[in-house]
């Protein structure tokens, strides 16, 4: 079960595809963040989510929010992958522990070993401000994430 709307956002420290720490509490009185959890690098699913992302990205990357993605992928997956399908925004590795932040956003697939579809908008406060979870096969309709980002204060 994914954390609920209101609560303050799990902090984490994660690496993305160019081996660059990233902190969630880095954003917090900046930006709102978009957290985006996937299951795997180079499936399709996947690759049709980011995919949308980054043919979106100015309403997903811009000077009131910041989208990271995260999966269970290697750093070096996440940097092979980036490349190949021209992702520029953070492809953030939950390589080791195994799923720690997955874990603790509530969207860790125990039996798979990886992340289910869960989205989050942290409010630059640090509170989750929207939270939404689909299973690995189910494709997400990115139109609820743009809808909770319209309820941001400028």
């Amino acid at each position: 079960m994914p954390i609920e709307v209101g609560v303050p956002a799990p902090d984490f420290l994660l690496k993305d595809q160019n081996n660059q720490e990233v902190r969630l509490s880095g954003f917090h009185s900046r930006k709102a963040v978009l957290l985006v959890f996937y299951p795997l690098a180079f499936s399709r699913r996947c690759h049709g989510e980011l995919t949308e992302i980054q043919e979106r990205r100015a309403d997903y990357v811009n000077d009131r929010v910041q989208v990271l993605t995260v999966s269970v992928d290697s750093v070096y997956g996440h940097k092979v992958w980036a490349e190949q399908e021209g992702f520029d925004f953070p492809l953030l590795a939950d390589f080791w522990p195994h799923g720690a932040v997955a874990r603790a956003y509530g969207v860790f697939d125990e039996e798979t070993g990886i992340a289910n579809r869960g989205t989050f908008l942290i409010g630059a406060d640090g509170m989750i401000r929207f939270a939404e979870m689909t299973g690995p096969g189910e494709t997400r309709d990115q139109s609820g994430w743009r809808a909770a980002l319209a309820t941001l204060t400028p």
